[in-house]
């Protein structure tokens, strides 16, 4: 396999050249588990590990591989590799890692497009649609809307679907599709670019193991039934998977989230409701909050009905997690920085009591 079946470019040499990397072989993850990885090389798949010095010198879970990424390898033999320095990343979709306080979760690195999958049954929510919006506007990575499960209702159901979407989403690609009769695929297969890089990105039991394993033809993926307790799909994904599919597209998979913890808005909130930003500019106070101010013009627009109020309602709920997101951390890195003094301080009183 050539390093541009998995996606090498132009761009990504010349940040190998940069980067001082052309004394080492490159590859790109194609999985991990805990702290092993599997790299696609020119040389085929192999095993491999970080340096000490990666692993010592990284700041947080961020510094370490994750799949999707470029790395400078030295290859020890046919089957094994250490990872000596990761490559900068173009794109990053992240979320708040579940139960590290202030910690992101890198999900995929260096995609193009990301599908956002949702079950047009029992999952589907615009507001849910909004919140992964927001975080592949900050990504850097271009969404592809795909509603599954379509043959659950009929046609003039899917209709007003699709254009309550369209009403207060624009410029998004809407696909919808059946995993049992395979109506949609060829209007999906269509969007699916030789080179580029897709990730999946939906709740549990949505259909994105399905899905994967009817576009590769074959099952990579081990998919589980639908739970009679809870009416939801059993994911039973356990790790990420980078897989090249026939048609040469690139796509990424990943384990089903329950929810998506946003980590890094950034400016994903001012592309994905900007109308709600572009009111904001006009309001009395420059640190209006949008929730009672005298003279807010987006509650104004609100109220006038040029704003959705379900999208202005989940504006405000992502908007307060970002910002608690925020304020942990600089928590975390108020305690890491008191961690460090007390280490160093230590040290002192130790060499001194030794003179």
């Amino acid at each position: 396999m050539k390093l541009e079946d998995l996606g090498y470019t132009a761009e990504i040499e010349k940040l190998r050249i940069e980067n001082n990397l052309k004394t080492f072989d490159i590859g790109r993850v194609v999985s991990e588990h805990k702290d092993r990885y599997i790299v696609g090389t020119e040389q085929g798949d192999m095993e491999a590990e970080i340096t000490g010095n990666l692993r010592f010198t990284a700041n947080s879970r961020a510094d370490f591989p994750a799949v999707g990424d470029w790395v400078a390898l030295t290859v020890c033999d046919a089957d094994f590799s250490v990872i000596q320095k990761i490559l900068p990343r173009f794109s990053m979709i992240s979320r708040q890692a579940v139960g590290q306080f202030g910690e992101i979760q890198i999900i995929a690195a260096n995609m193009d497009y990301a599908f956002i999958i949702l079950s047009i049954d029992r999952d589907f929510k615009i507001n849910r649609i909004e919140r992964y919006l927001t975080i592949c506007s900050a990504s850097r990575v271009s969404p592809i809307i795909v509603l599954t499960k379509t043959d659950l209702i009929d046609e003039h159901k899917l209709a007003d679907i699709i254009a309550s979407i369209n009403r207060r989403i624009q410029d998004v690609p809407v696909v919808a599709i059946s995993n049992e009769t395979r109506d949609g695929y060829e209007a999906l297969k269509q969007l699916i670019e030789k080179g580029k890089t897709y990730c999946m990105l939906g709740s549990s039991g949505v259909g994105k193991s399905t899905l994967l394993n009817n576009l590769c033809g074959r099952t990579v993926m081990k998919t589980d039934a639908i739970s009679d307790s809870t009416g939801k799909g059993r994911h039973v994904t356990t790790r990420r998977e980078l897989i090249v599919l026939d048609s040469g597209g690139i796509l990424i998979d990943n384990p089903g989230m329950r929810e998506v913890g946003i980590a890094d808005a950034g400016h994903g909130l001012e592309t994905i409701f900007d109308q709600i930003i572009s009111h904001a500019q006009n309001c009395k106070f420059k640190d209006c909050t949008h929730t009672g101010e005298t003279g807010c013009s987006v509650l104004a627009a609100v109220e006038r009905g040029e704003i959705d109020r379900s999208a202005y309602e989940n504006y405000l709920k992502i908007e307060k997690e970002k910002a608690y997101f925020a304020s942990s951390v600089a928590e975390r890195r108020k305690r890491d920085k008191n961690f460090g003094k007390m280490v160093k301080n230590y040290k002192k009183s130790m060499n001194k009591n030794n003179y």
